[in-house]
């Protein structure tokens, strides 16, 4: 009989072959919100694909850059089409086929930057919150309602963590902790953390009654368990009804959690309540980014520590760009040469 080694054994039909638990899986793997992405913009790919007699799957280094000529010709943002890109490779590497050929993609989404930038395309960013901006958003709440008891909690939670708008939709009562200084929160997913370590944020007692995110959060922990909500999400939906957790049929999750999208409109109607100038351009990503520019412009303000509240990468990019907005001014080579 021959000895079946690594080398010369033929694979049984089930060496390739993956169970539906092991797919919904390496599903999950991906955040929802992504996953809901990608499905939208390899759509989008195939769709063209099919009307240009091209082969979506496996697609070429010709179609790929063709299609990345396509989505210049629309004006789309260039992080717009390196998305889509993205989604390409993703469906290729689930459909077992790795990574296609973006080399020419890649020249053409190059080439398409720079005639971005010279007619003036700039990239959007939702604005950074400020202290200010944050008091006077909450200043709008009513306290007297479960909306705004909710939405000031959000607000003053969110931008103490530095989090991001799917990490605060994501939380759950039991992820809160107690402390005397404060309130410990722990972030079981992030978008940088892939493998689920999770992370342990320090919330500290605010010197602000009305932005302290600590009682902001006691007081709609108490108004949930009122309604009998002692556990599941932190953060729930309220109907026109005052409902809460409510979800129409075949709408949203069956707990009734927000979404990071609730989130981002929370703000955005906070901040037009305000009054604040470009209101409509504030997002979820404004907490985060009003988060880092505030922590760096206080006095002892530490880079690490900043980071690792915040869930940034070592080196992370974003981050940095958000700090050289404080330091465009407070250290201004220009200003001490004597002009």
């Amino acid at each position: 009989m021959t000895d079946l080694t690594p080398l010369n054994r033929v694979p049984a039909p089930r060496d390739t072959h993956l169970s539906d638990a092991a797919w919904q899986l390496i599903d999950e793997a991906t955040p929802a919100n992504t996953r809901r992405a990608y499905r939208e913009e390899w759509a989008r790919f195939t769709t063209w694909a099919t009307a240009q007699q091209r082969t979506p799957l496996p697609a070429t280094g010709e179609t790929l850059a063709e299609y990345a000529a396509h989505l210049a010709g629309r004006e789309l943002a260039p992080s717009s089409i390196g998305k889509a890109l993205a989604a390409i490779t993703k469906a290729h590497q689930a459909a077992g086929h790795g990574e296609p050929d973006r080399r020419g993609a890649r020249e053409v989404l190059r080439g398409y930057r720079k005639r971005y930038a010279k007619a003036g395309g700039t990239v959007k960013r939702a604005p950074a919150l400020t202290l200010t901006a944050l008091r006077a958003m909450v200043a709008t709440l009513d306290p007297d309602t479960l909306v705004g008891v909710r939405d000031r909690a959000v607000i003053v939670l969110g931008f103490a963590m530095g989090a991001r708008r799917s990490e605060i939709a994501a939380l759950n009562l039991a992820d809160l902790e107690p402390h005397p200084e404060g309130l410990q929160v722990t972030v079981r997913l992030s978008k940088t953390d892939k493998d689920g370590r999770g992370r342990i944020v320090a919330v500290p007692y605010g010197s602000n009654l009305a932005t302290c995110p600590v009682r902001a959060v006691e007081q709609w922990r108490t108004a949930l368990a009122h309604h009998g909500r002692e556990d599941g999400p932190l953060f729930v939906r309220i109907d026109r009804h005052g409902r809460l957790g409510h979800v129409a049929t075949g709408r949203g999750d069956t707990d009734g959690r927000i979404t990071g999208e609730t989130v981002a409109n929370i703000i955005r109607r906070a901040a037009e309540a305000a009054g604040l100038d470009a209101a409509a351009a504030y997002s979820g990503h404004s907490l985060r980014r009003g988060f880092a520019t505030a922590a760096y412009a206080a006095p002892d303000a530490d880079l690490v520590r900043i980071a690792r509240h915040g869930g940034w990468k070592e080196g992370s990019a974003a981050l940095f760009g958000y700090l050289e907005e404080v330091d465009r001014w407070r250290k201004n080579p220009a200003s001490g040469i004597g002009l």
